[in-house]
């Protein structure tokens, strides 16, 4: 009987303990909202639903502040990228993989060292560049008549390190990594299952720097992401089924003109 009572006491202490964590984030009810509404535009950007990637970033980065927005959207990353390397896994091109990954990693080294030795202040304004110019390439992108672009191996070099770059300091890789995959006129089911593997792969090497170097992953911030990852299912799931539906190029331009006003918020705001 007293093991019982131990074991009960045991648990209940670990809900308070939980629920105090939550607390500890002092959120409103609208903030709440917001975070499940990104978390499931993560989930459906994860399906291959692309072009709304960088709306999760700067609603996350409202919430919660520039920097530590990018630890607690890493590990839902990672969660939404294991969903997504095993749906499309046979669809991978392994030679673009190869390809990028070594100049990825070393953007990522230099994003980190950047990264660690700044204020908040130019973090979020290093950001919010990052995101206006980002939606400024999707934009062009978007518009151009030919999506032809240099093949060569500069273009792989500078497109790897942008990337791991990008996705280091703002888990904002995706438009860069978008072109780059035009460029390389991949049907839609191997342009999905190339960069689920690429990123699940940066991702996981990202996370002992946010852990140990920005400690912006920490046991407060998994306990949120794990109440947050039946959203990410929801919404990869829900984009599977619509994937087919949802390349109307007016939605993809309403969601650039909103991510441009929140970059253009965040540098002035």
């Amino acid at each position: 009987m007293g093991a019982i009572e131990t074991n009960f006491k045991h648990i209940l202490c670990c809900n308070w303990c939980f629920l105090d964590i939550l607390q500890s984030y002092n959120l409103t009810a609208i903030q709440w909202m917001a975070i499940g509404v990104a978390v499931f535009l993560l989930g459906l950007s994860k399906s291959g639903i692309k072009g709304i990637g960088i709306i999760i970033v700067v609603i996350l980065a409202f919430v919660f502040g520039e920097k530590a927005s990018t630890g607690i959207l890493l590990p839902l990353l990672i969660c939404a990228d294991i969903f997504a390397v095993i749906y499309y896994n046979r669809h991978a091109q392994w030679n673009i993989i190869k390809k990028l990954m070594p100049w990825m990693i070393v953007g990522v080294l230099v994003g980190v060292w950047v990264g660690n030795d700044i204020s908040e202040a130019v973090f979020k304004k290093m950001m919010a560049i990052i995101i206006i110019v980002s939606v400024g390439i999707m934009f062009y992108s978007e518009n151009r008549k030919s999506q032809s672009v240099p093949k060569n191996t500069f273009f792989s070099i500078s497109t790897g390190f942008l990337a791991g770059f990008t996705t280091m300091i703002g888990n904002l890789a995706g438009p860069i990594s978008n072109i780059y995959f035009l460029a390389m006129r991949f049907p839609k089911n191997e342009f999905i299952g190339t960069a689920a593997w690429l990123f699940f792969i940066i991702n996981v090497f990202k996370l002992p720097f946010h852990i140990f170097a920005w400690k912006t992953v920490t046991k407060e911030t998994l306990i949120l992401n794990s109440i947050l990852i039946p959203v990410i299912i929801v919404g990869f799931f829900v984009g599977v089924a619509i994937v087919k539906l949802v390349s109307n190029i007016n939605y993809r331009r309403f969601i650039l003109i909103v991510t441009a006003f929140g970059g253009i918020l965040m540098l002035f705001g």
